[in-house]
């Protein structure tokens, strides 16, 4: 039933009620008190932003993630969801930080933390404090699917698997400083091959920033140069313990290695996506060391049977080249050659002696002709003119031939043959 009332002052209509009867239900709408307060948008959200965060200040969301987005700030933004509703998610970067995996697709997640109100669009939201996945299942099912995104890309092809040196020379460990795995490398190295320099880059290999130390560590010894193969690993553990070595961080590190990278994750049954992009996955850190370094006694009796084989190769071949030789020198095409060879050497002593008398004679007339030059030589210098009485008057170092040349108190320079004398000229 509708019913209106009007004046003739306001032509106001009032809706009381409406009763509709859909499926026996009753529906009554009512209209508010038109004293109440005319809000703005941003005054009614503020109110709305109160109430929510007062009231839901401490929560726990389960549902399944979806829309999962990394932003460039470190900031990821989600939805938590299931069949019938979903819910707008945000974890800052700090609290990001501190998560030991990466939230995928379609994984069941728990969240805690607080509903918010995002002012700008009047949206709620779940302020992400803590992020946990529902269980091993779920971060057994984010394994596969990264391992087969990766597999997709070809991050796991055979054909980019780099070989390992036979006798590295420096080898790098990426490993935690204080745990198991690195004295087991130490100790089997220095057991096996005490030659190899052992360069160590601590990182975490669990929790909070572990596989970004791991990553940049990886990047670390790539850059170092002189490195022939890295180790990166650690001991064994539950999943969560080695769950950096399952991040993609880690995975696309290994790929991009230049030096060839052994992973040694936990124990034997124990499998990461680190040892399916690895150039080689050893067991253990132990079998890691024994599969990097060989083993120093077989290589000193290798050393020797070499040696041995070798003495042997030569002295048979010292042995018949000898024998060789002598029979060459024996045979009479060999003594031929030296036979020709003195006559040979006969005629160019023979050529040489003509040589020096023809040589000595055309010395001896070049000498003479040689002497004559230097006498008409002399003849012809101006010294021995000056010895005839002749002398040479110059001015300021050129030689005067006129009189009129030379003025009045002019300095001149006379040289005659005994010697050189000055002189002022006088009209």
């Amino acid at each position: 039933m509708l019913e209106s009332r009007g004046s003739s002052d306001s032509r106001l209509f009032y809706f009381c009620f409406i009763v509709a009867s859909t499926l026996g239900n009753e529906y009554i709408l009512r209209m508010p008190d038109r004293n109440s307060p005319i809000l703005s948008v941003s005054e009614i959200t503020r109110q709305i932003k109160g109430t929510l965060e007062e009231g839901f200040s401490h929560v726990a969301v389960k549902g399944e993630i979806s829309n999962f987005h990394r932003h460039s700030s470190g900031h990821l933004y989600f939805t938590l969801k299931d069949e019938r509703s979903q819910l707008q998610a945000v974890m800052w970067r700090t609290r990001a930080q501190s998560l030991f995996f990466t939230p995928q697709e379609g994984m069941k997640a728990i969240a805690h933390g607080s509903i918010t109100v995002y002012e700008v669009r009047g949206n709620y939201q779940l302020d992400v404090a803590l992020l946990q996945p529902m269980g091993v299942g779920e971060l057994q099912l984010a394994f596969e699917r990264l391992k087969q995104q990766l597999a997709s890309e070809g991050l796991f092809d055979k054909e980019h698997k780099k070989p390992l040196p036979p006798f590295p020379r420096k080898i790098g460990i990426v490993t935690s400083p204080t745990g198991a795995a690195i004295h087991d490398i130490i100790n089997v190295i220095g057991r096996r091959f005490p030659a190899v320099e052992l360069l160590l880059v601590p990182v975490k290999v669990q929790g909070t920033g572990a596989a970004d130390e791991i990553a940049e560590a990886i990047k670390d010894l790539n850059a170092v140069g002189g490195v022939d193969l890295m180790i990166v690993g650690r001991g064994g553990g539950s999943l969560e313990d080695l769950w950096a070595f399952n991040e993609e961080i880690v995975a696309r590190a290994i790929y991009a290695s230049a030096v060839p990278v052994v992973s040694a994750v936990g124990h034997e049954i124990d499998f990461t996506i680190a040892d399916f992009v690895a150039d080689l996955r050893a067991p253990t850190p132990s079998a890691a060391a024994e599969l990097v370094v060989p083993d120093r006694t077989k290589v000193i009796e290798l050393l020797r049977n070499y040696c041995y084989t070798a003495d042997r190769s030569v002295e048979h071949t010292l042995s018949t080249e000898k024998e060789a030789i002598t029979n060459l020198l024996r045979s009479y095409s060999f003594n031929r050659p030296a036979d020709i060879l003195r006559q040979h050497i006969q005629h160019l002593d023979e050529m040489q002696s003509s040589m020096e008398q023809a040589l000595s004679h055309r010395i001896a007339l070049t000498s003479q002709s040689v002497q004559s030059l230097q006498k008409r030589i002399e003849s012809v210098h101006p010294r021995r003119i000056l010895e005839r009485g002749y002398s040479l008057v110059r001015r300021d170092g050129k030689i005067m031939t006129r009189v009129k040349f030379l003025h009045e108190k002019d300095e001149i320079e006379i040289e005659m043959s005994d010697g050189t004398t000055f002189a002022q000229v006088h009209s």
